[in-house]
């Protein structure tokens, strides 16, 4: 098996170089059994399993966006999943703070999920549509036993100024709101409960490019004031050109390449990588992840 490629152009040192690991993830494997086509019936031969993850590791600093790009069906999904156990993976170590998260089981496990948050890519699909803004939000903190909780509506109130909305949105459902609104309900959930590591899974790809934009100034925001460790899943590599402060390219179930962004996107050294920049001629590189 190939290795990931490490970038080799340079990088000035950043904060989050010199910060510990976070979150580790060593030799993940995950696969999907296939149907038997009629010949493979009538033959009795069983056919191979789809391998969605590939021995997959790397690792996640504390207060760093790390992107995750590829196409559509590298992995990328089934991966974040497999990390919160939404999916089990088959193979492999999953650590957060050095805790085993493959092996932790009722009151640890909800910990650490609690501390391992994901953020999906349809908003509308991930909140209850029965529920109003304020009912979804109290209702994770209350289950956590977050600080505060106790009283509704400061708790609420305070959670949507964390993603920049009104209180007035309290009373609406997901229904009542745009798609950029929705979307911010969901980040408010998922830090409601006070995660150290957040999983961004397409987080803005269904939405318009200015709305875009005001969610990964908002992603940067949270990653600088509440120091939370991103993991910014994305097919799209002007997002992660951004965002991300290293960026790990996966195809086929397997890492190809991982490096600080700007030496990824400017020096790819692998094949994979260079036609993926090759299909998004306009990604330009923000002040920040050139510099």
């Amino acid at each position: 098996m190939t290795e990931p490629v490490e970038s080799t152009e340079p990088a000035e040192p950043t904060a989050q170089a010199d910060a510990g690991v976070l979150l580790r993830v060593e030799g993940v494997v995950k696969e999907f059994g296939l149907r038997q086509t009629i010949s493979e019936r009538i033959t009795r031969l069983k056919p191979e399993p789809h391998r969605a993850v590939d021995d997959v590791s790397f690792e996640l600093r504390r207060g760093e966006i790390l992107g995750l790009a590829g196409g559509s069906g590298s992995g990328k999904t089934t991966l974040a999943r497999c990390i919160v156990r939404l999916i089990e993976p088959d193979a492999g170590t999953i650590e957060v703070d050095g805790i085993d998260v493959r092996a932790a089981k009722g009151d640890d496990l909800r910990e650490l999920r609690r501390r391992m948050q994901m953020v999906f890519q349809d908003p509308y699909a991930s909140l209850n549509p029965r529920m109003t803004v304020k009912t979804a939000l109290h209702e994770a903190g209350r289950v956590h036993k977050r600080p505060g909780s106790d009283n509704a509506d400061q708790f609420v109130r305070e959670a949507l100024e964390r993603v920049h909305l009104s209180a007035s949105l309290a009373e609406r459902r997901p229904r009542e709101l745009s798609g950029g609104q929705r979307q911010r309900v969901a980040v408010a959930r998922a830090l409601a409960v006070g995660p150290e590591v957040l999983i961004a899974d397409e987080a803005v790809s269904a939405l318009d490019v200015s709305v875009q934009a005001q969610l990964l100034n908002l992603f940067l925001d949270l990653r600088d004031e509440l120091g939370v460790a991103i993991l910014f899943v994305a097919h799209q590599l002007a997002v992660l050109a951004e965002v991300a402060d290293r960026v790990a390219v996966m195809n086929k179930g397997r890492i190809v390449e991982v490096g600080e962004t700007a030496a990824v996107f400017h020096d790819p050294q692998d094949e994979y990588t260079r036609a993926l920049l090759a299909a998004h001629p306009h990604v330009r590189l923000s002040a920040g992840a050139a510099s």
